[in-house]
């Protein structure tokens, strides 16, 4: 609890250009007060969840999440994870629909793999290899399954 705590005190401390160009590098659209990723869904409406160096190398990354069936299918929500570049841009470096959950073990240059919950009990886990997240294995609560 006290990671997720710590999780909204970071976003809460983003300015709003900062907000705008973590949205904008999801490919998000301002609409109104909203931003949204799901241009089909009307009322879809994106949301920072996270931001937090993830792979220890000093610059910051965030989850941009949103929720809706129309976009997301039957888990209902998808997300974003991008990672802020040395000339300040971010730049999305995966996008699926499911909830991320950030594990222990790494993968090329200290990016945690990332298990990817969704409707069901055997979840894809995913792990970079330099250039991508790439399908490393399917687990359940940290155990092998089909």
């Amino acid at each position: 609890m006290l990671s997720l705590i710590a999780f909204a005190a970071n976003v809460a401390t983003l300015t709003m250009p900062e907000r705008a160009a973590i949205f904008v590098g999801a490919g998000a659209t301002k609409r109104g007060a909203r931003w949204m990723i799901c241009k089909e869904d009307l009322n879809a409406s994106a949301r920072i969840d996270q931001i937090e160096d993830l792979n220890g190398d000093g610059r910051p990354e965030a989850v941009v999440g949103e929720d809706g069936t129309y976009c997301y299918g039957a888990a209902g929500t998808g997300f974003t994870l991008l990672t802020k570049q040395a000339n300040g841009k971010w730049k999305a470096i995966y996008a699926s629909e499911g909830i991320p959950e950030f594990l222990k073990k790494r993968g090329v240059g200290g990016w945690p793999d990332i298990s990817v919950g969704g409707p069901g009990f055997c979840f894809p886990v995913l792990r970079w290899n330099g250039r991508a997240y790439v399908f490393n294995r399917r687990e359940y609560e940290g155990r092998p399954c089909r």
